[in-house]
């Protein structure tokens, strides 16, 4: 069931919020919450039956686990250590086993020349997402920072609906004490107002902008075969904006949808392709996730805490596992490693006190982020090498027919030939019109955190959330959208 389908959106969406508030107006908040539960976990459950158990265990062992730090009497048995590596050791083996056996099985009968059967397990949705938001409750229980111990709370902070499938990675620090607050328990007709206006936004990004960026990206990554300059940049930037937009889009929705239950979810983008440099990036993009690598992975490594060879090992370390995090595939370790390198690049650059300034750093720093891309999405090397060697033109440039006595032609000589520019991809003309609308979007408009920050309840904002709501279900329901699922749905 995805935000933007008309059962979601008609159905779905409607019982929960009125049976929610319904039961809350009865005075029966304890009703409400496990309401909420409920219809989460049907929501979760709507994709594959099957895989509802592996969530629900994975809420009862964690919650229960993490009780075990409160017990003095464990003490006499296991220590508060033994505790949380068993725990850690729980989650991690679960992920592992759904998300990396076939992966694992793979490189070993590379390696041996073996021939282990696959397992060919389907990734169980949001296994990555509520699996870490619990590996962190587990280590903050570990360090004493828990208060709140209602199991109720609990599962209600795992398994929250508009966050449970792709994020943002919620803390329960900003989570919990909102759930248990009597003060989010009547409507607000400001958050009500606030949420509509923000899920509209996402659902036109998603279903009008990452979708239309969607069909030059699979015509060029996995049909073409072979792409010429300016097709394979029309590819790479396509897929920098889809990527961007889904998530977003689906983030905007999520944070819109917590509204609507007066539950305030994190920021999780911050235009991230306006950085000027690499660790700028990571600041602005994909915020929560980076949040939880520093505090849980790259802290604990020793940060910044030892010598500047240490740091660097433990950036290269901690950006390894973010690109294992994200796929099953040596790609997704490649593209982990990039960036590791490049923040590796970017503080001994700070170091020797070289500064770049301006559009050049942002040039350099975006072109780093859209090359990168392109091994996060390739299915293959091959595809990767597809696009790459067109970018650097070693797949042909053709320029189209009007340049060919142009000095654009004098200066190029006979690396060129002319026709159809897009003949593999499109139309040109409506490929640079949208790359356009991007680069104008991500670059000069506000994002939605500054939109909410400055958000009035009237006539002009709920005129934009018709608009844009009304223009996406008009775009789904006559069959020129494609109802594709949110690329994140995948990690």
């Amino acid at each position: 069931m995805l935000f933007y389908s008309f059962e979601f959106l008609f159905i779905f969406l409607p019982i929960s919020f009125f049976g929610y508030f319904f039961l809350l107006h009865l005075k029966r908040p304890v009703f409400a919450k496990i309401f909420l539960v409920l219809v989460s976990l049907f929501f979760y459950s709507w994709w594959n039956l099957a895989y509802l158990p592996i969530l629900i265990g994975s809420i009862v062992f964690n919650y229960f686990l993490s009780l075990a730090f409160l017990l003095e009497k464990n003490r006499l048995y296991f220590s508060d250590k033994a505790i949380l590596v068993f725990g850690l050791a729980a989650n991690i083996i679960l992920l592992g086993y759904f998300k990396y056996a076939d992966f694992f099985i793979d490189n070993i009968n590379i390696v041996t020349n073996g021939s282990i059967p696959l397992l060919h397990l389907a990734l169980p949705l949001a296994i990555s997402f509520f699996t870490f938001q619990q590996i962190a409750y587990l280590v903050d229980s570990y360090r004493g920072l828990i208060k709140e111990n209602s199991f109720l709370n609990y599962a209600l902070f795992v398994s929250f609906f508009p966050q449970l499938i792709a994020g943002p990675i919620v803390h329960h620090s900003s989570m919990m004490p909102q759930f248990a607050s009597h003060w989010n328990m009547v409507k607000d007709y400001r958050n009500i107002a606030l949420g509509i206006f923000i899920f509209s936004i996402g659902l036109f990004k998603k279903v009008i902008i990452a979708d239309s960026f969607a069909l030059w990206v699979t015509t060029g990554f996995d049909h073409a075969s072979v792409l010429t300059l300016f097709e394979a940049w029309a590819t790479s930037l396509s897929y920098t904006f889809q990527l961007y937009f889904d998530f977003s889009g689906y983030i905007d929705m999520a944070i819109g949808l917590g509204l609507l239950f007066n539950i305030r979810l994190p920021q999780n983008f911050n235009s991230p392709y306006k950085a000027r440099n690499i660790q700028e990036f990571w600041r602005r993009w994909h915020i929560t996730l980076s949040l939880f690598i520093k505090e849980y992975i790259y802290i604990p490594l020793g940060g910044n805490r030892g010598t500047r060879l240490r740091t660097y090992i433990n950036l290269g370390i901690t950006f390894f596992i973010v690109g294992l995090w994200h796929g099953a595939g040596w790609n997704f370790v490649l593209w982990g490693t990039l960036h590791g390198v490049a923040l590796v690049v970017f503080k001994v650059s700070q170091q020797l006190n070289i500064k770049l300034f301006g559009i050049f750093s942002w040039f350099l720093t975006f072109n780093f982020v859209n090359f990168t891309w392109v091994f996060f999405r390739a299915e293959n090397w091959e595809d990767a090498f597809k696009v790459l060697s067109g970018m650097f033109g070693f797949s042909g440039i053709v320029l189209p027919y009007e340049y060919k006595n142009s000095w654009l032609s004098s200066l190029l000589e006979n690396s060129v030939s002319y026709g159809d520019s897009m003949v593999h991809i499109g139309d040109m003309s409506t490929v640079l019109l949208w790359i356009m609308f991007g680069f104008i979007v991500t670059l000069v408009f506000k994002n939605t955190s500054e939109m909410m920050q400055t958000f009035k309840q009237g006539i002009a904002e709920s005129l934009i959330s018709a608009f844009f709501v009304f223009y996406s279900l008009l775009y789904l329901f006559f069959g020129k959208g494609v109802q594709s699922e949110f690329i994140y749905f995948n990690f």
